[in-house]
């Protein structure tokens, strides 16, 4: 399918694509020789570190199941990008519609299963063409890790890399199997625990393998670890507080006195979180 075929008929969205028109003008308006100084002196650079913490700011709404913040946040990100790209354009570079219709280009090329006559089975079917296609844009296959920031999260780095290496075919093909690893790793974990340089390289291991669980259960594994780091640090809080309601010294505690305490502390934070709103309120 060709790619006008691909883009053809209304725009589906509430006001027809008016908004991002829209918010193009203003900032063209913000960069323009009689707009505002700060939006004329950036650069890339400059940027840079706003579009980080954007992206952080979006993660946290995402995973506080916060929809208006989701979409407040999509807004900032969004800023981002028309940002750098009014930059390009100011300078004769390239502009938005340039980075729109690379985007377009690769996402009708990279999904023939929906533009195209090519049928698949299933989504892993689809990140094997996905990978294969993307090697034949870029002259051939590209080693596992290649291009794939070293300054990423390792958690998010790690399933990268498991996606391409899956994408050729690499990869575990059920959850059982990959739980079966997980649970292998972690045996050797423990055996190798008073070695320090061989315990680093098997937890290493272990976090892989529960990488690869995650991706095969349909979940990312750096947004499961900020949840449960989340709430980890909301049940220490409410187990410090039980604590110091009781007049006990968590220090003096033995290890099975403190795990129930944090035990009745989740406990007391799941009933509470099930109680209606207003009953909490009240």
């Amino acid at each position: 399918m060709s790619r006008d075929s691909a883009v053809g008929g209304p725009v589906p969205s509430s006001r027809g694509g008016d908004g991002l028109l829209d918010l193009i003008r203003v900032q063209a308006r913000l960069r323009a020789p009689d707009g505002c100084p700060w939006d004329r002196e950036q650069d890339h650079r400059t940027l840079a570190r706003h579009l980080l913490e954007e992206t952080h700011e979006l993660l946290e709404a995402i995973d506080a199941d916060d929809d208006a913040g989701i979409r407040d946040e999509l807004g900032d990100l969004l800023l981002q990008v028309t940002f750098h790209a009014q930059i390009a354009a100011d300078e004769g570079r390239w502009d938005i519609d340039d980075v729109a219709d690379a985007l377009v280009a690769k996402l009708v090329h990279r999904h023939p299963h929906v533009f195209g006559d090519v049928a698949v089975a299933d989504a892993d079917e689809v990140l094997v063409n996905w990978e294969k296609l993307k090697a034949d844009e870029t002259g051939g296959r590209k080693a596992v890790d290649e291009d794939i920031p070293a300054t990423l999260p390792a958690l998010a780095r790690a399933a990268k890399v498991q996606r391409r290496a899956a994408g050729w075919g690499f990869a575990w093909r059920s959850p059982e199997r990959a739980m079966a690893k997980l649970r292998e790793e972690v045996a050797e974990l423990d055996e190798a625990a008073a070695d320090p340089q061989r315990a680093e390289d098997e937890l290493g291991d272990v976090l892989l393998a529960a990488v690869a669980v995650g991706r095969l259960l349909g979940l990312d594994a750096e947004s499961a670890l900020r949840r449960a780091t989340t709430r980890f640090a909301g049940r220490t809080e409410r187990t410090l507080a039980l604590a110091a309601d009781r007049g006990l010294e968590p220090e003096a505690l033995t290890e099975d006195e403190l795990l129930a305490l944090y035990r009745e502390a989740k406990d007391s934070a799941e009933d509470d979180a099930a109680r209606p709103e207003a009953e909490r309120q009240g």
